[in-house]
């Protein structure tokens, strides 16, 4: 199964995929995304906005919830987190949430 290409907006829900784990490192005193294989170390915002990432909150939630924390224009919020999440969806440590129909 290929995995599905994610496309970031304000409505998308982004969670970490159930194979991926963002988790402090004690030795090196650092977070850490563990994936399998890989190890990636986002800086300080990056983790942020990542344990905002629960897959209940919209992006749009996310970045309301930042710019309002930090006291800075929504806007430059809005890019920069937007940005940031798809280079991680596209690297393959983030996706989203997706409404299921019954």
């Amino acid at each position: 199964m290929a995995p599905r290409h994610v496309q970031v907006t304000e409505t998308s829900r982004a969670v970490l995929p159930r194979h991926t784990k963002l988790k402090f490192d004690e030795t090196r005193q650092v977070w850490v995304i563990l994936a399998p294989e890989r190890v990636l170390a986002p800086d300080e915002i990056a983790v942020e906005v990542l344990k905002l990432c629960d897959g209940a909150r919209s992006v749009a939630a996310i970045i309301d919830e930042l710019a309002a924390k930090y006291a800075a224009p929504r806007d430059t919020i809005a890019t920069d987190v937007v940005v940031m999440l798809q280079d991680l969806a596209d690297k393959g440590f983030l996706t989203e949430v997706r409404e299921t129909t019954s």
